[in-house]
Protein backbone atom coordinates (compact mmCIF):
# COMPACT_ATOMS: atom_id res chain seq x y z
CA UNK A 1 0.00 0.00 0.00
CA UNK A 2 0.98 3.65 -0.42
CA UNK A 3 1.73 4.99 3.05
CA UNK A 4 0.47 8.10 4.78
CA UNK A 5 4.08 9.34 4.85
CA UNK A 6 4.23 9.29 1.06
CA UNK A 7 0.94 11.15 0.65
CA UNK A 8 1.86 13.65 3.37
CA UNK A 9 5.21 14.39 1.75
CA UNK A 10 3.73 14.84 -1.73
CA UNK A 11 0.98 17.10 -0.39
CA UNK A 12 3.58 19.20 1.41
CA UNK A 13 6.05 19.49 -1.47
CA UNK A 14 3.26 20.80 -3.67
CA UNK A 15 2.66 23.63 -1.21
CA UNK A 16 6.36 24.20 -0.43
CA UNK A 17 8.18 23.51 -3.69
CA UNK A 18 11.60 24.88 -2.81
CA UNK A 19 15.00 23.64 -1.62
CA UNK A 20 14.80 25.41 1.74
CA UNK A 21 11.66 23.48 2.72
CA UNK A 22 12.99 20.17 1.41
CA UNK A 23 16.27 20.56 3.31
CA UNK A 24 14.35 21.28 6.50
CA UNK A 25 12.11 18.24 5.96
CA UNK A 26 14.71 15.82 4.65
CA UNK A 27 13.70 13.14 7.18
CA UNK A 28 10.13 13.00 5.84
CA UNK A 29 11.42 12.84 2.26
CA UNK A 30 13.89 10.06 3.08
CA UNK A 31 11.34 7.83 4.79
CA UNK A 32 8.77 8.48 2.03
CA UNK A 33 11.32 7.63 -0.65
CA UNK A 34 12.32 4.39 1.09
CA UNK A 35 8.69 3.37 1.52
CA UNK A 36 8.03 4.06 -2.16
CA UNK A 37 11.09 2.02 -3.15
CA UNK A 38 9.74 -0.88 -1.08
CA UNK A 39 6.36 -0.53 -2.82
CA UNK A 40 7.94 -0.55 -6.28
CA UNK A 41 9.98 -3.63 -5.34
CA UNK A 42 6.77 -5.43 -4.35
CA UNK A 43 5.14 -4.51 -7.66
CA UNK A 44 8.23 -5.68 -9.55
CA UNK A 45 8.10 -8.99 -7.73
CA UNK A 46 4.47 -9.37 -8.80
CA UNK A 47 5.20 -8.48 -12.44
CA UNK A 48 8.10 -10.94 -12.50
CA UNK A 49 5.63 -13.64 -11.49
CA UNK A 50 3.85 -13.40 -14.86
CA UNK A 51 6.74 -12.03 -16.95
CA UNK A 52 10.24 -13.40 -16.19
CA UNK A 53 11.90 -10.71 -18.32
CA UNK A 54 11.55 -8.37 -15.30
CA UNK A 55 13.36 -10.62 -12.82
CA UNK A 56 16.73 -8.83 -13.11
CA UNK A 57 15.33 -5.37 -12.28
CA UNK A 58 15.24 -3.59 -8.94
CA UNK A 59 13.18 -0.58 -7.88
CA UNK A 60 15.90 1.98 -8.58
CA UNK A 61 15.93 0.88 -12.23
CA UNK A 62 12.31 2.01 -12.50
CA UNK A 63 11.86 5.08 -10.28
CA UNK A 64 12.04 8.62 -11.62
CA UNK A 65 13.94 11.36 -9.80
CA UNK A 66 12.10 13.96 -7.71
CA UNK A 67 14.09 16.79 -9.29
CA UNK A 68 12.57 18.43 -12.36
CA UNK A 69 14.54 19.40 -15.46
CA UNK A 70 13.70 23.11 -15.64
CA UNK A 71 16.18 24.11 -18.36
CA UNK A 72 13.59 24.36 -21.13
CA UNK A 73 10.45 24.83 -19.06
CA UNK A 74 8.54 27.96 -18.09
CA UNK A 75 7.58 26.13 -14.89
CA UNK A 76 10.61 26.66 -12.64
CA UNK A 77 9.60 24.79 -9.48
CA UNK A 78 12.55 22.47 -8.77
CA UNK A 79 10.63 19.36 -7.70
CA UNK A 80 7.92 17.10 -9.05
CA UNK A 81 4.79 16.71 -6.95
CA UNK A 82 4.50 12.99 -7.60
CA UNK A 83 6.37 9.73 -7.18
CA UNK A 84 6.44 7.63 -10.33
CA UNK A 85 7.88 4.40 -11.69
CA UNK A 86 8.03 2.89 -15.18
CA UNK A 87 8.29 -0.89 -15.42
CA UNK A 88 10.10 -1.98 -18.57
CA UNK A 89 12.57 -4.89 -18.92
CA UNK A 90 15.20 -2.32 -19.96
CA UNK A 91 14.42 0.01 -17.03
CA UNK A 92 12.73 3.39 -16.98
CA UNK A 93 14.59 4.55 -20.10
CA UNK A 94 13.72 1.42 -22.09
CA UNK A 95 11.86 1.75 -25.36
CA UNK A 96 8.79 -0.22 -26.32
CA UNK A 97 5.70 -0.67 -24.16
CA UNK A 98 5.61 -1.08 -20.40
CA UNK A 99 3.70 -0.36 -17.19
CA UNK A 100 3.55 2.97 -15.36
CA UNK A 101 2.56 3.97 -11.81
CA UNK A 102 1.96 7.62 -10.86
CA UNK A 103 1.34 8.54 -7.23
CA UNK A 104 0.06 12.07 -6.55
CA UNK A 105 -2.58 12.97 -3.95
CA UNK A 106 -5.92 13.19 -5.71
CA UNK A 107 -4.37 12.44 -9.11
CA UNK A 108 -2.93 8.93 -8.87
CA UNK A 109 -3.21 6.53 -11.79
CA UNK A 110 -1.65 3.56 -13.52
CA UNK A 111 -1.09 3.07 -17.23
CA UNK A 112 0.11 0.48 -19.70
CA UNK A 113 1.39 0.90 -23.24
CA UNK A 114 3.72 3.22 -25.12
CA UNK A 115 3.72 7.03 -24.94
CA UNK A 116 4.93 9.17 -27.87
CA UNK A 117 6.75 6.39 -29.72
CA UNK A 118 9.35 7.50 -32.30
CA UNK A 119 8.12 7.77 -35.89
CA UNK A 120 9.48 4.39 -36.99
CA UNK A 121 7.89 2.62 -34.00
CA UNK A 122 4.56 4.35 -34.57
CA UNK A 123 4.56 3.19 -38.19
CA UNK A 124 5.27 -0.40 -37.15
CA UNK A 125 2.52 -0.41 -34.51
CA UNK A 126 -0.01 0.90 -37.01
CA UNK A 127 1.04 -1.72 -39.55
CA UNK A 128 0.73 -4.51 -36.98
CA UNK A 129 -2.74 -3.34 -35.99
CA UNK A 130 -3.78 -3.10 -39.65
CA UNK A 131 -2.42 -6.56 -40.51
CA UNK A 132 -3.94 -8.16 -37.42
CA UNK A 133 -7.13 -6.14 -36.97
CA UNK A 134 -9.24 -9.03 -35.66
CA UNK A 135 -6.64 -9.98 -33.07
CA UNK A 136 -6.26 -6.34 -31.98
CA UNK A 137 -9.99 -5.74 -31.60
CA UNK A 138 -10.40 -8.95 -29.60
CA UNK A 139 -7.44 -8.00 -27.41
CA UNK A 140 -8.54 -4.45 -26.53
CA UNK A 141 -12.16 -5.56 -26.08
CA UNK A 142 -11.30 -8.22 -23.52
CA UNK A 143 -13.37 -7.86 -20.34
CA UNK A 144 -10.35 -8.20 -18.04
CA UNK A 145 -8.36 -5.41 -19.64
CA UNK A 146 -11.40 -3.11 -19.89
CA UNK A 147 -12.13 -3.62 -16.19
CA UNK A 148 -8.49 -3.16 -15.15
CA UNK A 149 -8.06 0.00 -17.27
CA UNK A 150 -11.57 1.40 -17.19
CA UNK A 151 -10.57 4.85 -18.51
CA UNK A 152 -9.51 3.28 -21.77
CA UNK A 153 -7.15 4.77 -24.34
CA UNK A 154 -5.52 8.18 -24.14
CA UNK A 155 -7.15 10.34 -26.84
CA UNK A 156 -5.23 13.57 -26.20
CA UNK A 157 -3.23 13.23 -29.43
CA UNK A 158 -5.21 11.85 -32.36
CA UNK A 159 -4.89 12.59 -36.07
CA UNK A 160 -7.83 14.33 -37.73
CA UNK A 161 -7.27 12.46 -41.00
CA UNK A 162 -6.19 8.91 -41.70
CA UNK A 163 -2.40 8.46 -41.58
CA UNK A 164 -0.63 8.15 -44.92
CA UNK A 165 -1.24 4.78 -46.52
CA UNK A 166 -4.55 4.10 -44.77
CA UNK A 167 -8.18 4.76 -45.68
CA UNK A 168 -10.96 6.21 -43.53
CA UNK A 169 -12.94 3.03 -44.25
CA UNK A 170 -10.38 0.86 -42.45
CA UNK A 171 -12.21 -1.03 -39.65
CA UNK A 172 -9.54 -0.03 -37.11
CA UNK A 173 -9.02 3.54 -38.35
CA UNK A 174 -9.83 4.98 -34.90
CA UNK A 175 -6.77 3.16 -33.51
CA UNK A 176 -4.57 3.93 -36.52
CA UNK A 177 -5.13 7.65 -35.94
CA UNK A 178 -3.77 7.49 -32.41
CA UNK A 179 -0.25 8.77 -31.65
CA UNK A 180 -0.10 7.15 -28.20
CA UNK A 181 -1.13 3.62 -27.31
CA UNK A 182 -1.78 3.99 -23.59
CA UNK A 183 -4.61 2.70 -21.41
CA UNK A 184 -5.12 3.96 -17.86
CA UNK A 185 -7.05 3.76 -14.61
CA UNK A 186 -7.19 6.21 -11.68
CA UNK A 187 -7.07 5.47 -7.96
CA UNK A 188 -8.32 7.46 -4.98
CA UNK A 189 -6.07 8.18 -2.01
CA UNK A 190 -8.14 5.71 0.00
CA UNK A 191 -7.58 2.94 -2.56
CA UNK A 192 -3.84 3.62 -2.52
CA UNK A 193 -3.71 2.94 1.22
CA UNK A 194 -5.57 -0.37 1.01
CA UNK A 195 -3.43 -3.36 2.04
CA UNK A 196 -4.44 -5.10 -1.20
CA UNK A 197 -3.29 -2.23 -3.42
CA UNK A 198 -0.13 -3.95 -4.71
CA UNK A 199 -2.02 -7.13 -5.51
CA UNK A 200 -4.69 -5.15 -7.36
CA UNK A 201 -2.01 -3.23 -9.27
CA UNK A 202 -0.21 -6.40 -10.33
CA UNK A 203 -3.49 -7.98 -11.44
CA UNK A 204 -4.20 -4.92 -13.60
CA UNK A 205 -0.77 -5.11 -15.20
CA UNK A 206 -1.13 -8.83 -15.81
CA UNK A 207 -4.42 -8.18 -17.61
CA UNK A 208 -2.54 -5.77 -19.91
CA UNK A 209 0.29 -8.19 -20.77
CA UNK A 210 -1.23 -9.40 -24.10
CA UNK A 211 -1.65 -5.73 -25.09
CA UNK A 212 1.95 -4.97 -24.13
CA UNK A 213 3.21 -8.05 -25.98
CA UNK A 214 1.33 -7.02 -29.13
CA UNK A 215 2.97 -3.59 -29.16
CA UNK A 216 6.43 -4.91 -28.34
CA UNK A 217 6.38 -7.52 -31.09
CA UNK A 218 5.62 -4.61 -33.45
CA UNK A 219 8.62 -2.50 -32.49
CA UNK A 220 11.28 -5.07 -31.60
Amino acid sequence: MITKNILRFLTSIKKNNNKVWLDANRALYDISKEEFIAEVDQVLKGISGFDPSFVHLNAKDCIFRLNRDVRFSKEKHPYKTNFAAYYNPAGKKGDGAGYYMHIEPGKSFIAAGIWQPPTEHLARIRQEIDYNADEWIKLVSDKKIKKAFSEGFDKSQVLVRAPKGYEESNPVIAFLKMKNFVISNSFTDEELQDKQFVKKLVNCFEAAKPFIDFINRSVH
